[in-house]
């Protein structure tokens, strides 16, 4: 049975829901310098507090209709500043864009959290 544009989708988004909640033990976190400094007040705690609270509001992200068909970005409020969140597809190496996001076997995921600064 072949492969529907619709159904391909999905699958991606299913993987993409896994790497945003954390089930994914492929895909990588990350968050930007400046996104982390800006809410890390400093010191040591104050970032790793920020980072658990970050990563936090990013699973409970909820998305709307529009942006909902492949799951692969979003943007929420923390503190005071809005945060977006994206996610990319790479091959197994991390040297080149993934073939086939839909294939879990083909790809690794990267969800990167950042200010619009680092858009």
């Amino acid at each position: 049975m072949p492969v529907t544009a619709t159904s391909r989708d999905e699958t991606i988004a299913i993987l993409n829901d896994r790497c945003r909640l954390g089930l994914d033990r492929t895909a990588r976190i990350l968050i930007t310098r400046s996104c982390l400094g800006t809410f890390a007040n400093g010191s040591m705690a104050d970032g790793l507090i920020a980072q658990a609270q970050l990563m936090a509001a990013a699973r409970r992200h909820d998305f709307a209709e529009a942006d909902a068909m492949v799951r692969d970005r979003g943007q929420f409020e923390f503190r005071g500043a809005t945060v977006f969140f994206k996610i990319d597809y790479y091959d197994l190496a991390l040297d080149y864009g993934s073939e086939n996001p839909a294939d879990a076997g083909v790809t690794t995921r990267v969800l990167t959290i950042m200010l619009r600064e680092d858009l």
